[in-house]
């Protein structure tokens, strides 16, 4: 796991129920801020890239 710290997203409207995203080298790390106790999920560079890509083209 990571131990960059996380940050929430800037989309997220409440500030008590959101996505966190935390940054290394290799991988990116995404958890759900009311589930702290379970572990983030991981994503390499390119899957992380393809994800963001996509959300920027609203192809989700």
């Amino acid at each position: 796991m990571t131990r960059e710290p996380f940050r929430k997203s800037s989309y997220s409207a409440n500030a008590q129920a959101c996505v966190e995203v935390a940054d290394a080298a290799a991988l990116h790390a995404v958890r759900d801020s009311k589930a702290l106790e379970q572990s983030p999920l991981m994503f390499g560079r390119s899957e992380w890239r393809a994800f963001i890509d996509a959300t920027r083209a609203h192809d989700l």
